[in-house]
């Protein structure tokens, strides 16, 4: 088991998402950033779908058994009874040891894979939290979280992987032409191709709103199928990027639609990071 000393701010249950259910009008969710949450569930020999804890912010957790865990994506400190721990790392635990997050050193959201994966509850064939899903849809204090427990007959390797520092500072953001997209005029589309945009604010699971505007005068379009990665341009020329959480009908324009290594790369970027759309061929 694995407790919850300190949730911290949004920090949530994430696997590969919840496909198959968009008749029923419910998002895909599963985790951001799926690229770093690969190398961690493969250094743990785990199914690269084993549930994971998303962090977006400090948090503290107490392993109530012997497990391995593997910390990746962003560098939020982490910390093993005070002690600094490397990411991307197979790492041992003992029964009782705490582990902490603290500074944030790059990146937007980190990642906490255990041995075997998070055995919560599974809902329409997933263990993503999603508020109207399921049960909880953020971390609480005190939490039992159900993890297995693993005895160490094996012999650790000191391996580890090392994630391209690009993935975390490029700023091109991978795409390929929307179902609208020809619908804009050639200004709009160098406007939208040749200059960086970058993060409101209003940014979240659900989506990134940016703050550059495009002269818009398109008409909104018949309410079309979205995923995560769509790009809409809105009434008052501000683009929209879809993320995990989305819905999954829009009605605004769908002008690019993101890659899913472009999504990840996204997903580490912040309150005014900048970056531009590179389109690509199909």
């Amino acid at each position: 088991m694995l407790k919850v000393l300190k949730p911290g701010f949004f920090n949530t249950i994430q696997d590969k998402g919840r496909f198959g259910f968009a008749i029923m009008g419910v998002p895909v969710s599963g985790v951001m950033d799926g690229y770093v949450t690969d190398i961690a569930n493969s250094l743990l020999n785990n199914s690269l779908d084993s549930a994971v804890i998303e962090i977006t912010f400090g948090c503290k957790f107490q392993f109530l058994c012997d497990t391995f865990i593997c910390v990746s994506g962003g560098d939020f400190s982490p910390e093993i009874n005070h002690q600094a721990i490397g990411l991307n790392k197979k790492i041992a635990i003992l029964k009782n040891d705490v582990l902490s997050f603290g500074k944030i050193i790059f990146g937007v959201r980190s990642y906490l894979a255990v041995s075997g994966g998070i055995q919560s509850e599974e809902i329409l064939k997933s263990k993503s939290f999603y508020k109207g899903i399921t049960t909880d849809f953020v971390l609480k204090k005190g939490m039992i979280l159900p993890i297995l427990e693993h005895v160490k007959k094996e012999t650790i390797a000191n391996a580890s992987i090392k994630v391209d520092t690009s993935h975390f500072k490029s700023i091109e953001i991978r795409c390929t032409k929307g179902p609208e997209f020809e619908l804009l005029n050639l200004q709009q589309k160098k406007r939208l191709l040749e200059n960086r945009f970058s993060i409101s604010k209003d940014a979240s699971r659900m989506g990134y709103r940016l703050n550059e505007v495009i002269e818009n005068e398109l008409p909104s379009i018949l309410t079309s199928a979205v995923l995560p990665g769509t790009v809409q341009l809105t009434p008052s020329g501000k683009l929209i990027i879809l993320m995990r959480d989305c819905q999954v009908t829009g009605g605004y324009p769908r002008v690019l639609q993101l890659s899913e290594n472009a999504i990840c790369k996204l997903a580490q970027k912040t309150t005014g990071s900048q970056f531009q759309f590179f389109l690509r061929a199909l």
